[in-house]
């Protein structure tokens, strides 16, 4: 059996890092070594501790190898190098973060494994697409994903998780016309994915993940934006005052001004979706099913209300918990790309700029504080 294992590398032992090295261990396909950097020490000596809804309470779970950095990971050939780190291209690039396994001795020692990008936002695969092309091996295998996932660290090795995580994989390429995938595209995608599905994971193989990744971020240039800046979750919008005295929660929309809430803010964020709509169409997205549906923006607002109306809503938009956390954000990768890609095809994306522009400020703060210390 270990003979089949195919070796995966995950870099980014945060959350969603910890989850998938779980889901990759599960699937009894892999042989996992994970980098784990400001954690290290904890989980080597005790492992990690899972809280899942999904996959049950596991305490001291350890993949096959633990390293404190990329270039003490790069002393062997990998299938797979899955990086889940959050995407701040202020701080850190993706080619920096993965420079052992992108320059001698290991280029010249092993084959270029295939890269899974875990990370949400826009273009995160460009700078590791050009580095790896210039490497002079052929095109480079990156493979993108969405992932809908709630998890977070509630200790540096207390995981916290639900009942669901689901992936959508694809093939980056610089063109984002593609209808289907070639034979070889395919076969990437069904072995990691199989890999994946194989642990617990829900899988789903697309041929053109850059819309997918579009669509996606929808909901975190609207939503993540507006909790973040105002201070408070979703349930600010949509949630109604408890009927019953004996519930208790909070945030909600208070009868005082709930008509002006409905008049105003929740028009503002569609606003801003059919903002990114109208990019989307510039971008060459069609009006279907399998491209950038005109209903996107009522879509997305109204399965919000649906989950955020119920009194159990807790969730708290990742971007939102990095800036009470005062963790950087990921705002050039969630709007800033936005921006660029509007003004590069002479769109107007006024409301996204006001938010982009906003959280430059408290992005900036988070970033001086950070280099003071």
């Amino acid at each position: 059996m270990s003979a089949q294992l195919k070796d995966v590398l995950l870099v980014g032992f945060g959350a969603v890092g910890a989850v998938y090295s779980l889901i990759l261990k599960r699937s009894n396909l892999a042989r996992v070594t994970i980098v784990a950097r400001s954690n290290y020490e904890l989980v080597d000596r005790e492992g990690l501790h899972f809280v899942s809804g999904k996959y049950g309470d596991i305490r001291g779970w350890k993949p096959d190898r633990i390293c404190k950095s990329v270039s003490e990971a790069a002393d062997r050939p990998y299938s797979y190098v899955l990086v889940a780190t959050k995407a701040v291209p202020e701080l850190t690039r993706t080619p920096k973060l993965l420079e052992p396994l992108l320059s001698a001795p290991y280029t010249e020692n092993y084959e270029q494994p295939t890269y899974v990008l875990l990370q949400n936002g826009l273009n995160v695969e460009v700078d590791l697409y050009k580095a790896a092309k210039a490497l002079g091996k052929g095109t480079p295998k990156i493979v993108s994903a969405a992932v809908w996932i709630g998890t977070n660290l509630s200790a540096p090795n207390v995981v916290k998780h639900g009942d669901f995580d689901r992936i959508t994989l694809g093939i980056y390429r610089e063109d984002r016309t593609a209808v289907q995938n070639t034979p070889l595209e395919q076969s990437i995608l069904e072995d990691i994915g199989g890999i994946l599905t194989a642990g617990g994971s829900e899988v789903t193989i697309v041929p053109e993940i850059q819309r997918q990744k579009f669509a996606k971020n929808f909901w975190n240039v609207a939503f993540s934006s507006y909790a973040t800046l105002t201070g408070h979750t979703v349930p600010a919008l949509f949630r109604p005052p408890p009927k019953d005295p004996s519930v208790s929660y909070r945030p909600y929309v208070s009868p005082l001004t709930a008509e002006a809430i409905e008049t105003y803010t929740v028009p503002s964020i569609k606003a801003v979706m059919t903002e990114l709509l109208t990019l989307g169409r510039a971008l060459g997205y069609p009006d279907n099913e399998h491209g950038l549906p005109s209903a996107l923006p009522d879509l997305v607002i109204e399965r919000t209300r649906k989950i955020h109306v119920q009194p159990n809503s807790s969730h708290k938009p990742s971007m939102m918990l990095d800036a009470e956390r005062g963790q950087p954000l990921e705002v050039e990768v969630i709007l800033g790309e936005v921006v660029r890609m509007a003004r590069e095809h002479r769109v107007e994306v006024p409301r996204i700029e006001t938010l982009y522009a906003l959280l430059l400020v408290v992005q900036n703060q988070i970033l001086a504080q950070q280099e003071s210390r």
